[in-house]
């Protein structure tokens, strides 16, 4: 466990209305809906220097100073690591954008991006004084919290739909999390969390309903900069379940500018994606809403964006459009072959949700919406070995040998 060394949290912020909270006490939603953590720019802009991140260990927790951390607090921690910023030129040449690198977010501890939000949430609910943690997920996120609750010697209570993949079960239940499956879907899962956590004495983790899951995820966008130089990409592509991942990369860009750490004199587009199959978000964009709609009977193979009705969803389209971004569906028919076509292009396993964005890159580039010459980054979310159910038996069918005639093959 490492100590925090820095403090300038100033109060937390609801974004609904921008009604403020002090930080030193726990603290869900306001109104039901999410909370920012707030800052002291003006004081990180003059005291911390961006060099001074040169000599520090290249983990998430280097961002110290722009995290929601008290002087000595203790953190949860399981290694997360700066995750690699990869060129990937076959891919990006197939998609028609050549300058196309992505951030395999799949090499934190628990395979996924949920590793971000979790080491913050869980760090801080130690913090103060929880003991029972509870989490709705579709996957990725619950396994995640199951470990970080490990770690931080909590009891953490996981519900997922009945069918979400293997693997997200399986991690949960060795990490020791008392795991139900629920016939129903997220919003399911939830519903039991929230009319059982009084009886229960749970601490609700589900997507933005606490300030600090946000915060870690935030990081990603923080180490973006950081590798491109504090220089950003034209164009970030980002699959859009509850948003956090989209929603955070923004308001650290948004802080980093604050404090003069970027280079860059324009601030990236950035692009939520989703499935047809579950698409509020793109629905509510395309109409000119700021609130999204519920989404009726979702299915998509990419089950973190298996989101019907995001809390955050009016911060997610406020991203998009202060970005001058887009938010864009995809048809679920073609997350299969793209995910094999970016692995057999550059090898990297991809996720079904990054496979959404691999082909609205394609889908923005055929429209002239992102040029050819643009930078474009795209987030890994996730390993592809997370999920076996999607890997069909026809993805997965083997070539028969040769057969030898006369002494060769043909």
């Amino acid at each position: 466990m490492n100590v925090a060394r820095h403090s300038y949290i100033t109060h937390l912020e609801a974004a609904i209305d921008g009604t403020e909270f002090e930080p030193g006490s726990i603290q869900t939603t306001h109104g039901g809906r999410p909370l920012w953590v707030r800052y002291d720019l003006e004081r990180i802009a003059r005291e911390v220097d961006r060099e001074v991140l040169r000599s520090r260990p290249a983990t998430l927790w280097r961002y110290e100073e722009l995290l929601p951390l008290e002087t000595g607090q203790e953190i949860v921690t399981l290694g997360e690591r700066t995750t690699p910023l990869l060129p990937c030129p076959a891919l990006g040449r197939k998609l028609g954008v050549p300058r196309l690198q992505i951030k395999d977010e799949s090499l934190l501890p628990t395979g996924s991006f949920k590793s971000r939000g979790q080491a913050l949430a869980v760090t801080m609910a130690k913090h103060f004084g929880v003991r029972r943690l509870a989490i709705p997920t579709a996957g990725n996120a619950g396994g995640a919290m199951a470990a970080y609750a490990a770690r931080a010697g909590l009891e953490a209570f996981v519900f997922m739909p009945r069918d979400t993949p293997s693997i997200n079960r399986f991690e949960c239940l060795l990490a020791g999390a008392k795991t139900r499956l629920v016939d129903g879907l997220i919003g399911d899962c939830g519903r039991i969390v929230r009319e059982r956590s009084e009886e229960m004495g749970w601490f609700d983790l589900s997507t933005l309903k606490e300030p600090y899951r946000l915060e870690g995820k935030k990081t990603m966008g923080l180490e973006l900069a950081e590798q491109l130089g504090w220089h950003l990409p034209d164009v970030i592509i980002y699959p859009t379940g509850g948003g956090t991942g989209l929603i955070g990369m923004w308001k650290a860009f948004q802080e980093l500018k604050a404090v003069g750490w970027l280079d860059s004199k324009t601030m990236p587009r950035m692009v939520a994606a989703q499935s047809d199959g579950c698409c509020p978000i793109v629905d509510a964009f395309e109409r000119g809403e700021r609130f999204a709609e519920t989404h009726v009977a979702p299915a998509t193979i990419a089950t973190g964006l298996r989101v019907p009705s995001a809390i955050g969803d009016f911060m997610i389209l406020d991203a998009l459009h202060e970005s001058q971004g887009r938010a864009v569906k995809v048809e679920e028919k073609r997350i299969l072959p793209y995910m094999k076509k970016a692995v057999a292009a550059e090898g990297l396993a991809i996720c079904p949700e990054t496979a959404t964005c691999l082909i609205a890159a394609e889908m923005l580039a055929t429209s002239g919406w992102i040029h050819p010459d643009e930078h474009v980054v795209i987030f890994n979310t996730g390993t592809a070995q997370k999920y076996p159910e999607v890997l069909s038996s026809d993805l997965l069918q083997l070539e028969r040998p040769e057969k030898q005639v006369n002494g060769t093959r043909r």
